[in-house]
């Protein structure tokens, strides 16, 4: 036994010296090729944690060796790595500490809703006191939210109109319904106005001969219930390029102190208001109904401003009605409440 010992010891000495000599080539050429890549890139290398937490677990491995490999960081930091692993209280983040949420917000609000600059946010922040920020920190906010300035701080011109003059801006359209009549279908034309801010629409009674001189004389009509229903200062009317509207009824709304404003052609969308408006009488009250003749139409129309108007919650309005008024009524037996057979309900408190 003590004979091949010997035989076998310097033939094991021997593969584990050739072994030990290929890895230090190994590791010397990897070094080598680490260098040169550390040269192209030219930067400091920031690694993310998960990065460092691998670096950590194999060069703990190494031991005191790892001062003459490592080149990522340099030794003394990666032994600061490995005291604040071991330390109870988590490292601070790398940079400035990240602005308050209150601010953040504060910042994302004022870029959405204006469409300024960075050094115009910047100068209103001052003026509000606030001033431990920079126009960089601005940016990176609103990069961060997908907010981005527009160009001379244009808020969208349409959106902006829509806003400044929502208590006195009317959307204006007609709607049409087949109507059985002794003479067949016909189709009968109902025009109406709502009101952007209160949500309140007036709409004239239907005609099967609709055009811009008929449109002309309802001008007066719908001035004078605006008026009764306390609406009436002079204000915008938006319209489509509908043949309808145009001419005569324009001339109509001028002549008593009104505003006409034509949308552009093939822009339904900029007369939202009365696009779902329109969508929301089919859906819920005409399209279950066939109409024998125009006082038909008119009463159904007329019993669904009533329910709009009076029981309806509308969600551009907090769930409000448009004439609610008062708060709710707390006690009482709740009763559904109906209109023209069941088709249209709303629930309420008895008295």
């Amino acid at each position: 036994m003590a004979h091949l010992r010997r035989l076998v010891e310097p033939m094991y000495l021997a593969f584990m010296q050739a072994t030990h000599a290929d890895l230090a080539r190994q590791i010397e050429y990897l070094r080598a090729e680490n260098r040169i890549l550390r040269k192209k890139l030219g930067t400091k290398l920031k690694v993310t944690r998960a990065e460092r937490r691998t670096l950590l677990e194999l060069g703990s491995r190494v031991g005191p060796a790892l001062r003459d490999l490592i080149s990522i960081v340099a030794y003394d930091t990666f032994r600061r790595w490995v005291r604040e692993a071991k330390s109870p209280r988590p490292a601070a983040r790398a940079g400035r500490p990240r602005k308050p949420q209150s601010l953040r917000d504060l910042v994302i609000k004022i870029g959405s809703e204006t469409g300024w600059g960075y050094t115009r946010i910047l100068g209103e922040l001052k003026k509000l006191g606030i001033t431990d920020i920079s126009a960089s920190t601005v940016a990176s906010i609103l990069l961060e939210a997908g907010v981005r300035p527009r160009p001379n701080g244009r808020t969208g011109s349409w959106d902006r109109f829509i806003r400044s003059h929502t208590e006195t801006l009317w959307a204006c359209d007609y709607f049409s319904k087949p109507v059985v009549t002794l003479r067949g279908v016909r189709t009968c034309y109902v025009l109406f106005f709502m009101h952007i801010h209160s949500r309140r629409v007036i709409a004239c009674r239907c005609t099967d001969r609709a055009d811009s001189a008929w449109s002309a004389k309802q001008v007066r009509v719908f001035v004078e219930e605006a008026e009764r229903q306390g609406l009436g200062t002079p204000g915008i009317v938006i319209h489509d390029n509908d043949t309808k509207l145009c001419g005569g009824f324009d001339g109509a709304l001028r002549g008593v102190g009104w505003r006409p404003k034509r949308i552009r052609v093939r822009a339904p969308k900029l007369n939202g208001y009365a696009e779902r408006w329109v969508g929301s009488v089919k859906r819920e009250c005409l399209d279950h109904f066939v109409c024998f003749g125009k006082g038909h139409l008119d009463h159904l129309v007329t019993e669904y401003l009533e329910h709009y108007h009076g029981e309806r919650p509308h969600k551009g309005l907090g769930n409000l009605r448009p004439m609610e008024t008062g708060p709710p009524r707390l006690s009482g037996e709740i009763e559904c409440r109906q209109r023209l057979g069941g088709v249209l309900r709303s629930y309420e408190r008895a008295a």
